[in-house]
């Protein structure tokens, strides 16, 4: 049976797949700790929930147009300029199903083979396949904890070429929660509007900040900044909503209505009921969101302290999203339970295999030396996930 190159080439996504294996000895009766998947805890909020069963009721379950309703669209454009005092057309938006697929809307509209992008090392696991599979080549950049994540702005230059279309930046970011400072945005707009690069900023975790911090958008810097930063963000972590797949981008018309155009031979529209729970999750109450941020911010100050109790363990502090990133570098090249431990995916199979925690490797990211931890669940499971954690490295 032939199967294409392309399908060959492809991995399934690494956090998904530590999941599934977790998941797996979970059905079998052992007792996991999974610190592994990135979606919030807590249940979506009731009111959003009841707008969902109502619009079903009320006969909302046909097809809408491919890119999303317009009440939808003109909700994202309010809640853009609430959050980021930047104005918008509903016309610039593409309601997609899920960040996930905004970014890939993305990608299609505007990779041609051979066309480079620029992506910072620690990165999404899905940023180099979704680029990849639209035949572009991905640049990465390395940063590290020593540095917060900031990436070196002369070493962004030096990998500037003629195929360079994009720059991708995710703050808050997944796997490290860091936030790239203003003097960081700020020569990364300069860069690409020297070169006439196009920025994507995925803004999936902007809400969810720590210590009084606000979120600052490349589109924030200016006018010019703001034409040419294309912005990815979605319902799933803000509002709990993983499984409703309503996400979208705001892109200039052109490319916004390229990415409609490749949507409707896609998948056609987002869910239909599930774009009227997220217009009530963008128009309706907001106290959820702190709730939940206020939530994840108690969890992540016990944390950060506690894996640094562990010997072999560093972590930095995250300043957002719900994740932390801890460098176990000194942990590799041990003998544990009869095992050297060569990276950290060895590491990651051995803290499942003996301590039933869930987590997934820095190699998934692109930085080797590195756990992902999601604090995305009960502090009784932080609690115990750091007691195995501690004597599992013992």
């Amino acid at each position: 049976m032939k199967i294409s190159q392309r399908a060959r080439e492809l991995t399934p996504s690494p956090t998904l797949a530590m999941d599934s294996r977790a998941k797996a000895l979970a059905a079998e009766g052992v007792d996991i700790i999974s610190f592994a998947v990135g979606e919030p805890d807590f249940p979506t909020p009731p009111n959003v929930v009841e707008a969902a069963c109502t619009a079903i009721h009320a006969g909302q379950t046909k097809y809408t147009p491919a890119s999303g309703i317009p009440q939808l669209k003109q909700a994202i454009v309010a809640a853009t300029e609430r959050d980021l005092g930047l104005q918008y057309d509903p016309a610039q938006v593409c309601v997609c199903n899920g960040g996930k697929h905004a970014l890939m809307n993305i990608w299609q509209s505007l990779v041609d083979p051979g066309d480079e992008v620029i992506v910072f090392a620690p990165y999404w696991v899905s940023y180099p396949p979704q680029i990849e599979l639209c035949g572009g080549r991905v640049v990465v950049i390395a940063t590290g904890a020593e540095s917060d994540f900031q990436p070196d702005l002369e070493g962004v230059r030096a990998a500037v070429t003629d195929r360079t279309i994009a720059i991708l930046i995710n703050s808050p970011s997944n796997p490290a929660g860091a936030i790239f400072t203003r003097a960081t945005l700020r020569g990364l707009v300069d860069l690409a509007e020297e070169r006439n690069l196009l920025i994507i900023s995925d803004e999936i975790y902007k809400h969810i900040l720590f210590d009084g911090r606000e979120h600052l958008s490349p589109a924030q810097l200016g006018a010019d900044a703001q034409a040419r930063t294309i912005l990815a963000d979605g319902v799933a972590k803000t509002y709990a909503m993983t499984g409703w797949r309503i996400g979208w981008l705001i892109a200039p018309p052109e490319i916004a209505k390229r990415a409609g155009d490749i949507q409707s031979q896609e998948t056609s529209n987002p869910c239909t009921p599930a774009q009227y729970a997220a217009l009530e999750a963008l128009s309706g109450p907001q106290e959820s969101v702190e709730e939940m941020r206020a939530e994840f911010e108690r969890r992540r100050d016990y944390l950060v302290p506690a894996l640094n109790e562990i010997p072999g363990v560093t972590c930095n502090t995250p300043g957002g999203a719900f994740y932390v990133y801890p460098d176990i570098t000194a942990h590799l090249g041990r003998k544990l339970d009869g095992e050297v431990i060569g990276g950290s995916l060895e590491l990651c199979e051995y803290l499942l295999d003996t301590a039933h925690i869930s987590t997934v490797p820095g190699s998934a990211f692109g930085t080797e030396g590195y756990l992902r931890i999601s604090f995305a669940t009960s502090m009784e499971k932080l609690q115990e996930g750091v007691r195995r954690l501690t004597e599992a490295l013992k």
